[in-house]
């Protein structure tokens, strides 16, 4: 088997494999500009991955952002006290006389492109604005989501502010995420003044599980950018998978600080007026205390009363519903330590809270017109905001049970500029729609039924719903009976009764913690604490790279022979680096070596390919595709072109990178084995 990857290389294979040959790819093959010559060293068909624990950096505390499409938050705890989370103090605006443990996700900036305001102080800043003003200003809200939603996403990548005009997409996240550096550094120098400055911090960025390895480097470059850390200090960097944080703060809880829907009081539609999960759990407690020593080792081990109560290995499903995706995990808790082990890949998709806030402007286009409702949007930027808080806050009050009207109040620049276009008031726009369940109130209002309000949320339910019906299908998430509901969007009434109602009956308790919209904040700072604490995890796509293979007749395709100096070499081969649906445990390598081409090669590039599927043979097949590149930055080889310092000849420079597809980034150490010294390596997923 030759191993050439495909981008038009030609240095030589050092080993003794008949099957390996320097001959490059053909001309036709896709490249680089800056491909180098390599050739891998070691076969990788099946590779044993090798385990090599994760060197942690020291910290004196943990500072978790969660960063949502709606609302933002921070929350830290100290390496002294790592289970002590300090939740962030309350939010300057909001409603009066709330405290506010986190803030909108809205960020303010100048008509010249600089920082004013984030939060609650962006959105009444903007507000307030005269509305000839606000149109120069650029307010973005629920951006988060475009990184999500971008096909292509770059580090050009732009975001359209409110207003429509648009500005580098890493700008804006940098921005955000400086203010929340300032403000946390900020409490932390109030509430520890001897704190050391330098190095003293790790940082946690959550992010969705179903997000693609560019998003997951997006963020990263944002906060190098905002100054969280440098790109010399990276590990101080975590990135937090969301519905995974939360499932490490969910196993720690205890049974009177969870909720469960199957316990509900009839009728009954808010949070605080359904009975604890801890009866419900109280014949398992009877069956499991002949086995008090397992309980107890459990609990003093760190994992919550909950997972006391269960037998050992039992699993659990977290859906993550936030204001822009529902993120689904299935972990199994491993005993005796604790730790998480991932039975399926992260799954889910854009059925967040933001759906049903599209759901309510189609509403208003089928009303007052598409094309009204987009001019409104351009030419009054601040009172479109304001009508989109008026429904939010009625929303956060539908309930499945709820009896009476829902009034929205409408900005009498609504109203006004209407009928300037129109001709005609909202009341004659109202009786002319085909909408019969929304009505015209004299305070100016918009009375919508309970029913219509709940009509809003069936799209996203729906989805959410049936994703996670999907997940429940699949063979390895068989015997699954917790599903715990987390996120801000979980605190709905109208999701929780409908997920109750179409799981429940099934045979599936599902469980709401009390403090259901800070979970994954709280979750994320444990997280930062302890990252090993999810033991294995499960690759989402197939990772390799292309190499040519010695052609075999009745096994190859003709179309990919390629004959050169009397030898047959099939080209394009997908040699596989880790493949779908792999377990793959943290600090897991997959080891290759290479050989750059030249002897004064200061740079190796080499194109990664992706795929869902399995089984994929070569780079050429449905669905696979270039995600990336693995760069590796030399230095100078040694001098006088003689034998280097382990022995070899001149020319032969072995390179050996070692990836790790186990975290909850793909990651990438080498070594310069003449010199036995570390290369600067990187996995670049954002230039394609």
């Amino acid at each position: 088997m030759l191993a050439v990857p495909e981008v038009g290389l030609q240095g030589l294979y050092i080993g003794s494999s008949p099957e390996r040959s320097p001959i490059p790819s053909p001309p036709g093959s896709p490249r680089t500009q800056e491909s180098c010559g390599i050739a891998p060293l070691t076969p990788s068909q099946s590779p044993k991955p090798e385990a090599r624990a994760p060197q942690q950096a020291s910290f004196s505390v943990v500072v978790a952002i969660d960063f949502g499409t709606t609302s933002s938050g921070y929350a830290f705890s100290f390496a002294s006290d790592p289970e002590a989370i300090h939740m962030m103090r309350k939010w300057e605006g909001g409603d009066p006389g709330v405290a506010h443990q986190k803030t909108p996700t809205c960020l303010l900036l100048t008509p010249e492109g600089a920082f004013h305001s984030f939060g609650y102080t962006a959105r009444d800043y903007y507000h307030d604005l005269d509305p000839e003003e606000a149109r120069d200003w650029l307010y973005f809200e629920k951006f988060k989501m475009k990184i999500h939603s971008a096909t292509d996403l770059t580090l050009k990548t732009q975001l359209e502010a409110v207003n429509g005009k648009k500005m580098p997409a890493l700008e804006v996240f940098a921005h955000a995420l400086r203010f929340f550096k300032e403000h946390a550094l900020q409490e932390l120098r109030e509430q520890c003044p001897s704190l050391p400055e330098k190095d003293t911090v790790r940082w946690v960025l959550t992010v969705p599980a179903i997000w693609k390895q560019p998003a997951k480097q997006f963020m990263r470059e944002a906060a190098y950018l905002a100054g969280l850390v440098s790109r010399e200090t990276a590990e101080q960097l975590l990135i937090a998978l969301e519905p995974e944080a939360a499932s490490v703060y969910c196993r720690k809880l205890r049974l009177h600080q969870l909720l469960d829907l199957s316990c509900r009081a009839p009728g009954s539609g808010r949070l605080g007026e359904r009975r604890s999960i801890d009866s419900s759990f109280r014949q398992a407690r009877e069956q499991l205390r002949r086995s008090r020593h397992s309980r107890t080792f459990l609990v003093e081990s760190g994992v919550g009363e909950l997972w006391a109560e269960l037998q050992a290995g039992d699993s659990y499903v977290v859906a993550d519903c936030g204001g822009g995706t529902v993120d689904l995990t299935v972990h199994q808790l491993e005993q005796p330590h604790g730790t998480l082990k991932e039975l399926y890949k992260a799954s889910g998709g854009p059925y967040g809270a933001v759906g049903v806030d599209l759901a309510f402007e189609q509403l208003l286009g089928r009303i007052f017109g598409v094309d009204f409702i987009a001019t409104f949007k351009r030419q009054r930027p601040a009172a479109w905001v304001d009508l989109t808080i008026a429904f939010e806050a009625r929303k956060r009050t539908a309930g499945p049970h709820r009896a009476g009207a829902l009034n929205i109040s409408l900005p009498f620049s609504f109203i006004d500029f209407y009928r300037k276009q129109r001709g005609h008031n909202v009341e004659t726009a109202l009786r002319r729609s085909s909408v019969n369940f929304v009505k015209w109130s004299s305070q100016g209002m918009l009375r919508m039924s309970c029913e219509a309000m709940n009509e809003l949320f069936q799209p996203t339910v729906s989805g959410i719903i049936q994703h996670i019906e999907a997940l429940l299908a699949r063979p390895e998430v068989q015997g699954v009976k917790l599903l715990f509901l987390v996120g801000g969007f979980a605190e709905s009434a109208v999701l929780q009764h409908a997920v109750q109602a179409a799981l429940g009956p099934r045979g599936l308790r599902v469980v709401v913690p009390h403090d259901v919209g800070l979970t994954i904040l709280k979750g994320a700072v444990l997280f930062g604490q302890a990252p090993g604490v999810v033991r294995v995890r499960r690759s989402p796509l197939t990772y390799g790279v292309g190499v040519l293979n010695r052609f075999v007749d009745g096994r190859h395709p003709p179309d990919k022979l390629l004959v050169r100096d009397g030898r047959r070499w099939c080209t394009d081969v997908f040699e596989r680096f880790v493949a779908a649906e792999q377990s793959v445990a943290l600090g897991e390598e997959v080891r290759r070596s290479y050989c750059p081409a030249r002897p004064g090669q200061r740079r190796v590039l080499i194109n990664l390919y992706c795929c869902a599927a399995e089984d994929a043979r070569f780079i050429t097949d449905p669905g696979v595709r270039k995600c990336g590149a693995l760069n590796l930055e030399l230095e100078p080889a040694p001098a006088d072109g003689g034998p280097d310092a382990a022995g070899a000849p001149p020319g032969r420079r072995e390179i050996r990178a070692a990836m790790q597809f186990g975290d909850t980034e793909i990651k990438v150490t080498a070594v310069d084995v003449s010199t036995n010294r570390s290369v600067r390596a990187s996995i670049d997923f954002l230039s394609n």
